[in-house]
């Protein structure tokens, strides 16, 4: 009993910390909910041949309330473009199935290394004071720049993350302003992890070796206990990012990338 109290309050504090981070970064909590679910796991004994695709899978869940709650509030405050929005959504969501196939084929040591790499790009563009540093006046149009959208869909769905990591980075890089692509990138979190959730629910359909509680490789009993949090702490975050300058939100969702790619690359060595 003392080991669910114990499990139960670790899966509500990472859905406190993923929800204002959500709110803060734009993004669904991810890179903070996927090592908490994987140590998780490993402490119920839950084979490592799957462990990593059900944090993977039961993250994506639990990003839907949060991109909603998130989406929602920077919406208010103006900071969502809404006709990026939907020129892009079908390609995130066809990225985001096909990331969710993907990921269920490969190793997850090969997640790991994909996403510190991608990551620390991200970072050093933040990081740097580039914010004059752009590849365009504004979000080109045409078809090869459907790409953009198809690949934040298919990284972020294989990485259990909410697409804010990448949209955020893509989009200050076509000139626009970081909140804006904050609070654009949390509406991206739900074209991406409801397609996502779909196709890892399928994926590990059956599958003898999952805990109690899952359909496919989605555990509903992490989504449970860590959703309400997301979705009650998001807004705080984003209170808290229009109360900082372009260049202080770009610092730390810059310094965050850096600290977590590093933390992943060990975890994949």
């Amino acid at each position: 009993m003392n080991d669910l109290l114990i499990l139960a309050a670790v899966m509500l504090a990472t859905g406190a910390v993923g929800g204002v981070l959500a709110g803060l970064l734009g993004i669904g909590g991810g890179i903070v909910i996927v090592p908490a679910l994987d140590a998780a796991l490993s402490f119920l004994q839950v084979d490592p041949a799957i462990r990593m695709h059900i944090a993977v899978a039961t993250s994506l869940a639990t990003i839907i309330p949060t991109s909603v709650s998130s989406s929602w509030a920077h919406h208010k405050r103006g900071a969502v473009d809404v006709d990026l929005v939907r020129r892009w959504a079908v390609f995130v969501v066809l990225g985001a199935l096909l990331g969710s196939w993907i990921a269920a084929q490969v190793d997850s040591g090969v997640l790991y290394f994909v996403f510190a790499s991608v990551a620390l790009i991200i970072a050093i563009k933040l990081v740097l004071p580039l914010e004059g540093k752009t590849i365009s006046r504004n979000v080109p149009r045409g078809p090869l720049v459907l790409f953009v959208p198809t690949g934040i869909g298919a990284v972020s769905s294989m990485m259990g993350i909410g697409g804010g990591t990448l949209s955020v980075a893509a989009l200050t890089l076509f000139n626009q302003p970081i909140h804006r692509a904050v609070g654009t990138a949390a509406l991206f979190g739900l074209a991406i992890s409801l397609p996502g959730t779909l196709g890892f629910m399928v994926a590990g359909f059956d599958d003898p070796r999952l805990p109690i509680g899952s359909i496919g490789y989605v555990n509903l009993i992490g989504f449970a206990l860590i959703s309400p949090m997301t979705v009650l702490t998001a807004p705080i975050g984003v209170s808290i990012a229009h109360r900082l300058s372009q260049r202080q939100l770009s610092l730390v969702f810059g310094i965050f990338l850096l600290t977590m790619a590093g933390r992943m690359i060990w975890r994949a060595i």
